[in-house]
């Protein structure tokens, strides 16, 4: 197994993030911060992951939402 410690996204799903980015900004801020449609128009995790994974740019954004959210909350 290939250890990570410095990396902070090792271990965590991207389901995990789009949760914990949902419960603490919130859908509306969430889509203000990352202006993508499963973001502000009926949101919802499963739609969320839909389109991240087939999304290269997206998911780059909310990995790096998800760092710098971890940064601030620490």
């Amino acid at each position: 197994m290939n250890d990570q410690p410095n990396n902070p996204l090792h271990g965590v799903t991207l389901a995990r993030m789009v949760e914990d980015l949902s419960d603490y900004y919130g859908w509306e801020e969430l889509g203000r911060l990352i202006p993508v449609r499963c973001f502000t128009f009926e949101p919802s995790v499963s739609s969320s992951l839909k389109f991240l994974r087939k999304t290269p740019w997206a998911r780059e954004k909310v990995e790096a939402l998800y760092v710098h959210t971890l940064r601030l909350t620490r």
